[in-house]
């Protein structure tokens, strides 16, 4: 997520503008996973304090939730709950994103120690069963790194929708400025920087409830009013020195792949791609009909029954 350009902001879709900062309604389940309020803390890696949330019970197997690029830990708010009553569940924002804080440089290799420390520190590490990640977008890219330098801490993965890409969108990527970057804007109100939110790549969004509460707790308020929590020149990362593919590939732990049917992320030689990387990690793959890059947010029930039956295929494997 993160805002839009100066040109393009008056041209832009706004979901959350026609609430002028009221909080859409929202159903029941929704409001009950909310109710489950997580541990909050936080453990200092480099130098940097990093956001650490948790539910359920210490000692339980455990499962860590990595978020995407811009987002934060909170976007799990309404999906860890379903796990916490079998898992000790923790969720972590990378330095630079949610309250986490931020870097002068960021790394793939640091966000790992990132994500290792915050296990540790939330328990996903106590149990005599070892845990599992699942790994949204960017996250998925740590997580990968994390498998290949301590799958004996592991017992599994769940990737979805992550940017592993064709080798020619990889070289059209390039392309781009890696430097480039917008300082974000001050908004004077809280609602006109919700009215500002958008998901990045920009998808419609049919669960507005949701988008609200990622939008609220992916803002501060500051001198002169509202702005997005996230360092903007994190998009300028030097992470691509890593063989992800082959991490995919060879994974040393099992993995499992979760597209949404309806993400823009890829096209058709990234999709096949990818179905590659499946068939040499012997890795099952899911879409998610009605979904697009955000799967969580766009079809959460749905996303959360594919991981429920994936971890108890990870519990059954040998």
């Amino acid at each position: 997520m993160t805002d839009a350009a100066p040109s393009t902001r008056r041209a832009r879709a706004t979901l959350l503008a026609p609430f002028s900062g009221e909080e859409p309604s929202a159903p029941v389940w929704f409001a009950n996973a909310l109710a489950a309020m997580p541990e909050r803390s936080a453990v200092t890696v480099d130098g940097a304090a990093i956001e650490t949330l948790a539910w359920g019970a210490r000692g339980e197997r455990g499962l860590l939730f990595l978020h995407g690029n811009g987002a934060h830990a909170d976007w799990w708010d309404f999906i860890a709950p379903f796990f916490a009553d079998r898992f000790r569940v923790a969720a972590m924002s990378w330095s630079g994103m949610g309250r986490s804080d931020w870097r002068e440089d960021y790394s793939i290799d640091q966000h790992v120690d990132e994500a290792v420390a915050a296990g540790e520190a939330a328990g996903v590490f106590d149990a005599a069963q070892k845990p599992v990640i699942v790994a949204h977008s960017f996250g998925s890219l740590p997580a990968l790194r994390l498998v290949d330098r301590m799958a004996d801490r592991l017992a599994g993965m769940v990737i979805v929708d992550p940017p592993l890409f064709s080798e020619a969108t990889r070289a059209a990527r390039k392309s781009t400025d890696p430097e480039a970057y917008r300082i974000h804007r001050v908004y004077p109100s809280l609602a006109e920087a919700l009215a500002r939110f958008r998901f990045a790549p920009e998808q419609p969004c049919e669960n507005l409830f949701i988008a609200d509460h990622i939008a609220r707790h992916g803002l501060k308020q500051v001198e002169g009013g509202w702005t997005w929590r996230f360092d903007p020149r994190h998009w300028r990362r030097g992470n691509r020195k890593h063989d992800f593919d082959a991490m995919f590939a060879h994974s040393k732990v099992p993995v499992a792949l979760v597209l949404g049917a309806s993400s823009v992320l890829y096209n058709s030689d990234d999709l096949e791609h990818l179905d590659g990387l499946c068939a040499a990690a012997s890795a099952p793959k899911t879409v998610i009909v009605n979904a697009a890059h955000h799967v969580m947010v766009d079809q959460p029930l749905a996303f959360i029954d594919v991981v429920r039956r994936q971890l108890q295929a990870f519990v059954a494997a040998p």
